[in-house]
């Protein structure tokens, strides 16, 4: 009767232990951070943390490779310098907090909130962040937003991308091929008149950079929308005829609005 209980004991322990972080050390923070929310420099790679209320934490220099903290409360949390590498955040609550100097190599920031949050420059060219809201607004790059609006129309989530290539023209409104990415989301969502006048400000802007054969292919464009636009009025049966024997305008137009190349990031050591 003796042994059973030492195996029973032993076997509690062992699914104790297999439930907290791999490594003793990692164990002890876990329990830290839990118990008293002030852990920095935490070791924490892999560790699950899903739902966990973490609101004003202190997790600065906290080592959380890899780990679960889908839908954790982190608000007003200090992961200042974190390593978030292949974290998930996915649907988790960071509004104020502070993310500065922060890694998110890899990072699933999808549908959280990150109202108020303090974040570097750019610092989300390598995560993913689609539904994320309260986005900073230096965020993203420019190339970062054009090439996530680029994604969203390749899957024909046209209002999306409208929304994604606006947000790159606002972070910078001379690169060409925002306007004409932006014109072919217009024109697949039926707004003509918009998508002309992208198509038309773009072409000034490649005519201005010496690009005047792309110039010229965007002028045709918008010329040939206001043709479409105006025989489909006549409501004669024309225009559909001739919108049906036409290549699309988005296709034709579509290598001017390609992905960017944006800079590489330097490798992050685990």
């Amino acid at each position: 009767m003796a042994a059973l209980s030492q195996r029973l004991i032993l076997t509690a322990v062992m699914l104790t232990q297999a439930a907290l972080p791999h490594s003793a050390l990692a164990a002890d923070d876990w329990v830290m951070l839990l118990q008293s929310k002030q852990c920095p420099e935490c070791r924490l790679a892999d560790v699950d943390l899903v739902h966990a209320d973490l609101r004003d934490a202190d997790l600065s220099g906290a080592k959380l490779q890899r780990a679960n903290l889908s839908q954790a409360k982190l608000d007003g949390a200090d992961l200042s310098n974190a390593d978030l590498s292949f974290t998930s955040l996915h649907g988790a609550s960071l509004r104020g907090a502070n993310l500065k100097g922060a890694k998110f190599y890899g990072t699933d920031l999808r549908d959280c909130d990150l109202t108020g949050a303090l974040l570097d420059a750019n610092s989300l060219e390598e995560a993913h962040w689609s539904g994320a809201t309260g986005l900073p607004k230096d965020a993203q790059s420019h190339a970062a937003l054009h090439n996530a609006g680029v994604t969203a129309a390749e899957r024909n989530q046209w209002k999306k991308a409208e929304e994604l290539f606006g947000l790159a023209i606002r972070k910078e409104p001379d690169r060409a091929e925002s306007w004409v990415a932006r014109g072919i989301t217009r024109e697949q969502l039926g707004q003509r008149q918009l998508a002309i006048k992208d198509f038309s400000y773009a072409s000034s802007l490649y005519e201005a950079d010496g690009f005047s054969s792309n110039a010229k292919q965007l002028q045709a464009a918008a010329q040939s929308l206001q043709d479409k636009t105006y025989k489909r009025k006549g409501g004669n049966g024309t225009g559909s005829a001739l919108l049906s024997g036409l290549l699309s305008t988005s296709k034709a137009l579509f290598p001017l609005a390609m992905k960017l190349f944006m800079p590489a990031m330097p490798a992050i050591g685990f």
